[in-house]
């Protein structure tokens, strides 16, 4: 199973937490600070997963999920909506940008890894 992460998230303070856990447990982070670099990572990096803000400068978390499902490459990689967004109504504009889950900020340490490890596929999928 690919443990490559891709984290699109402008906070230096949540890309070192999330950073931090992931590593810890295994997984290898590839970060980027905005929409545009991280869909550029993306067709490169080839991602098992992607951890994607919504709240980001410049490019809109929603439009950079629909831009990575845009991508043939991508094409069955989770992208899960880590986010403060917690409105009623966010997790749906989420999930019909593309994303497959949502994560709300801030996020918990005890159970970020679990969290993410359920919307990544099985092995053989």
């Amino acid at each position: 199973m690919n443990k490559r992460v891709l984290m699109i998230e402008d906070n230096e303070q949540n890309r070192y937490m999330a950073s931090f856990l992931l590593e810890r447990n295994g997984y290898e982070v590839v970060a980027a600070h905005d929409g545009a670099s991280g869909i550029a990572l993306a067709e490169h990096c080839k991602p098992g997963l992607i951890l994607l803000d919504i709240q980001l400068p410049t490019m809109h978390g929603y439009d950079v999920a629909q831009a990575l499902r845009k991508l043939k490459v991508l094409n069955k990689v989770p992208i899960i909506a880590v986010t403060s967004y917690a409105m009623v109504g966010d997790r749906e504009k989420a999930l019909q940008a593309g994303c497959c889950g949502y994560i709300e900020k801030p996020i918990n340490p005890e159970t970020f890894i679990a969290d993410i490890e359920g919307y990544r596929p099985k092995e053989g999928e």
